[in-house]
């Protein structure tokens, strides 16, 4: 019984340690700086709409999350590596993840060796990005593709109208 009490708090502690890697600095970004993102995240058939607001705060990012309707669902700065809360929204582990996820994706291929460590990403023969420990980016254009983080969770990542053409 308490071996595996111990073994269940060990894996409950590794699954909060393991963390999706950020750049050792601020990266270059495929897209100019404010940008606009449409996420459709999709788990076991359930889907939800987002918008997702990039900008450059001097040498800050300062990531917005928000519903449909307007309403704010995380709020985060990155500065210096680290994730920063930003304004009075609860800690919210999913979109730090997804954050950082998408700052691997719109960092341009040139810039990921300079600022990931190595071993923490990898480039596929057909395009696709892997970002450790459980990311993988599938392309159809630079601010339109897909990022699978388990079997049944997606999201599909494309540009608002004002970005397009950018």
């Amino acid at each position: 019984m308490i071996r595996a009490l111990i073994v269940s708090l060990g894996l409950l502690l590794a699954a909060c340690a393991t963390q999706t890697p950020l750049p050792a600095e601020t990266p270059p970004l495929n897209a100019a700086l404010p940008l606009s993102l449409h996420i459709q995240r999709e788990q076991a058939g359930a889907r939800r709409d987002w918008l997702l607001v990039v900008q450059a705060q001097g040498d800050e990012l300062r990531w917005s999350l928000f519903d449909p309707f307007g309403v704010p669902l995380a709020r985060q700065r990155l500065q210096r590596g680290a994730w920063l809360a930003d304004g009075l929204l609860p800690p919210n582990d999913e979109a730090r993840q997804l954050f950082a996820a998408l700052l691997f994706a719109l960092t341009p291929e040139q810039a990921l060796a300079s600022r990931y460590a190595p071993g923490s990403w990898q480039l596929l023969a057909d395009g696709q990005r892997r970002l450790n420990p459980a990311w993988r980016i599938r392309y159809r254009a630079p601010l339109d593709f897909t990022l699978y983080q388990a079997a049944e969770l997606t999201y599909r990542v494309s540009a608002l109208a004002a970005e397009e053409g950018s």
